[in-house]
């Protein structure tokens, strides 16, 4: 019993110095600091997303620039518009007998291709307020006797782009007495004018002149009266969308066919 007190005392003496030769605990890692939060972006995010087709042929309101995209007045002031309403815009060129049957298939949400505001289009599109008026002319090679009324063009060869305004009031016109030659593209009318495959081509006065001033169009030049008729021609140049989509009134921006 002696040798266990014995022995118990030791163990109690020594036990502090034993304490203190054990390695110390670790101390605890510092919390992590917080993180810091994404600066914010000084843009406001967008709205909605439009897209916005065009013909990207009737120059200088749409064409397509060096890099194969959509240009011209008419896409700037789409930009424009899109800026104004916040808006994430998209342009994408299309056919322009695909413009107005895409449009009602939903395809994309405005036509922005110089398309003129008349009756049809009225019923079967919304559209917005007119932003630009152009009167339909003449071009002729210099020196022929058209620079008068329209009728000096009786029994003469008139090209024209195929399901525009511009030939519905051709047709109107000068179905009985004229030989009407309807071609894909305004582009094309004007060019079979250059080799004298037309006498005249009918078509947008400020695209018409613009032509006559480049190379290919120094043979012609802007003839007659300009002309105006609100049944054919229409009243102005809108921009368009499906009549019945209900996002039409906030988005809606319209364009003329030729």
């Amino acid at each position: 019993m002696r040798i266990v007190g014995v022995l118990l005392a030791f163990l109690l003496a020594a036990s502090p110095a034993l304490a203190q030769q054990q390695p110390p605990k670790p101390a605890p890692k510092p919390a992590p600091a917080p993180a810091k939060p994404a600066p914010k972006s000084p843009f406001t995010p967008p709205a909605f997303k439009i897209t916005i087709a065009t013909e990207a042929a009737f120059p200088p309101f749409n064409y397509l620039d060096k890099k194969g995209l959509p240009a011209g007045f008419e896409m700037e002031l789409a930009q424009e518009a899109c800026q104004r309403m916040k808006a994430e815009c998209e342009y994408t060129a299309v056919k322009w007998d695909d413009l107005i049957p895409g449009l009602l298939d939903k395809k994309f949400d405005i036509i922005m291709s110089s398309l003129e505001v008349n009756n049809e289009r009225r019923r079967r599109l919304g559209l917005s307020r007119r932003y630009y008026l152009s009167p339909g002319a003449f071009v002729a090679h210099k020196g022929e006797p058209f620079d008068g009324p329209p009728t000096l063009l009786r029994n003469k060869r008139i090209g024209v782009q195929k399901d525009s305004t511009h030939a519905d009031w051709i047709d109107k016109s000068f179905r009985r007495s004229a030989q009407i030659k309807r071609f894909p593209t305004l582009a094309d009318a004007l060019k079979a004018l250059a080799s004298d495959e037309v006498d005249a081509v009918f078509g947008d006065k400020v695209q018409l002149w613009l032509w006559s001033q480049k190379p290919d169009g120094k043979c012609c030049e802007v003839m007659g009266q300009d002309i105006k008729d609100n049944q054919t021609l229409g009243v102005g140049v809108s921009a368009g969308c499906a009549a019945r989509t209900p996002s039409c009134a906030t988005r809606s921006t319209r364009r003329s066919p030729r």
